[in-house]
């Protein structure tokens, strides 16, 4: 295993700038999430990270050496592409074996290593089989099966998972996680799917044009978004924005009254904010409650999508520019055209300040419990 140091790493593409003085450290043994919209540079960083990209400033180290200057064959990684790049006129058995061949191991050590491989991946019956003969999963196996073989200090994941089928995909991350356990290796894993970060990761990476927007866990990611970016991108739905100005406000409370008239107090402040400061509130879908004794917003059903478990109810809200989505239980029986009041729970609301970074949130001892119920 290795740990991962990267220090202002920056690329550019002709006049394009890709990365732009990238800073981050994964720990020895850690699961990491590089996730951001397409664009953003994420498998560019991992390109670098491996050597298949030269940087124009900065430092990669793996371990305690600096490997900026190295080919990817001196690094000691191994990469996993979203194409598995299997050989298509190769067996399983000679697609994992070939990289220890190339390295000059035994026909005994390489036997021994593909077969215990092969066993950890549940790829045991597959080995006399050609890529073709391979269903979507079983060929990400046997791809992810070729890096494993070799016994690397650092894995690199490249949207692996983009290819296969929603229930495929589920299916695949539980076999990540397991790996991850098994081989107790350094992962770093880039993916535009927030749920597969979000499922998968120690820690998460966020990335946009080419800058980490944070760097934190799952859990922290999810209930303290440093920006309005970062809150949006992590959560499915979205996280619901709008609109409001400061009545008042101290370090750890703030009262925003919403363009309908609504007033909303808020476990969130700054000092800073004097009254009439445009913000913005920020609540998630699954957060908004129907019971409360305040923080009461009057609103009006438009869309009810019943997905049995839940259903997503769309909301009008005068004065907000767009819908606000709630998560309700399967058996909501509201109507398009019906009024519903709604409420937004203190500790579960976010507040963004005019230039869209969060305001730290006050959190109490019962905070997000059954806040969702309804």
């Amino acid at each position: 295993m290795a740990s991962l140091s990267l220090r202002n790493i920056r690329k550019r593409f002709g006049k394009t700038a890709v990365l732009s003085g990238i800073d981050l450290d994964v720990a020895d043994g850690e699961f990491a999430v590089i996730v951001g919209p397409s664009g953003c540079g994420k498998s560019t960083l991992l390109r670098t990270i491996a050597g298949l990209e030269e940087i124009d400033e900065g430092t990669v180290r793996i371990g305690e050496q600096d490997v900026t200057g190295f080919p990817p064959s001196k690094r000691g990684i191994a990469m996993v592409f979203q194409s598995y790049a299997l050989y298509p006129h190769m067996t399983v058995y000679e697609n994992m074996s070939f990289g220890m061949k190339i390295a000059g191991a035994s026909a005994e050590e390489i036997d021994r290593a593909v077969r215990a491989t092969a066993q950890t991946l549940g790829l045991t019956a597959l080995l006399d089989r050609k890529p073709k003969e391979l269903s979507g999963g079983e060929r990400q196996r046997a791809a992810i099966g070729r890096a494993t073989v070799r016994r690397p200090s650092l894995f690199l994941f490249d949207e692996p998972l983009s290819n296969l089928d929603a229930s495929l995909r589920v299916r695949m991350r539980h076999e990540f996680s397991r790996l991850h356990e098994t081989l107790e290796t350094t992962m770093i894993y880039v993916t535009h799917d927030q749920v597969e970060a979000m499922t998968l990761a120690d820690r998460i990476v966020v990335l946009r044009e080419g800058c980490v927007e944070q760097i934190g866990s799952p859990h922290d990611l999810y209930h303290y978004p440093a920006n309005r970016f970062v809150a949006g991108f992590i959560g499915s739905p979205s996280m619901n924005f709008l609109a409001g100005s400061v009545l008042e406000s101290g370090s750890t409370k703030t009262v925003v009254r919403l363009a309908n008239g609504a007033t909303i107090q808020v476990n969130a402040g700054s000092e800073r904010l004097s009254p009439g400061s445009p913000v913005t509130l920020g609540i998630r879908p699954e957060h908004v409650a129907t019971r409360g004794d305040h923080n009461f917003v009057e609103t009006t059903v438009t869309l009810v999508e019943p997905l049995g478990s839940h259903s997503y109810v769309y909301l009008e809200i005068s004065g907000a520019d767009a819908s606000l989505i709630i998560r309700a239980p399967g058996d909501f029986r509201g109507m398009k055209g019906d009024r519903l009041t709604v409420v937004f729970p203190v500790d579960a609301c976010h507040l963004f300040g005019e230039d869209g970074k969060g305001l730290r949130q006050t959190p109490t001892k019962n905070k997000m419990a059954k806040q969702g119920d309804s």
